[in-house]
């Protein structure tokens, strides 16, 4: 479904209740993009199509309060459980340096 954009480094569901969607979904991020995937009703873990797709360096942050975030014109709002995932995501790119080193390399 990600086509060729490489190797998937984070992925978290969120939820999606502004005016340009409503619904489940799960953020991917790879190598070289930001793909929102739409999912099942039922089975949010379960991807159906890419809603949409940005470039990598595209910044996932701020956290609003209440744990949203904002992609283009739309707003997500995600568990508190990946707040960590999030900030993570946009470290790897905008501060690399704050990473910790990789525990398990050979995973």
């Amino acid at each position: 479904m990600l086509g060729d954009q490489g190797e998937i480094h984070y992925v978290f569901p969120a939820f999606s209740a502004g005016v340009a969607a409503t619904g489940n979904f799960l953020i991917v991020v790879t190598d070289a993009a930001i793909s929102i995937l739409a999912t099942r009703t039922l089975r949010t873990d379960r991807p159906v199509s890419v809603f949409a797709e940005f470039p990598r360096d595209t910044r996932l942050g701020p956290i609003l309060p209440g744990h949203v975030l904002e992609l283009g014109s739309m707003v997500f709002e995600f568990d508190e459980e990946y707040a960590a995932v999030v900030s993570a995501a946009d470290a790897e790119i905008f501060a690399p340096e704050t990473l910790p080193p990789d525990p398990l390399p050979e995973l």
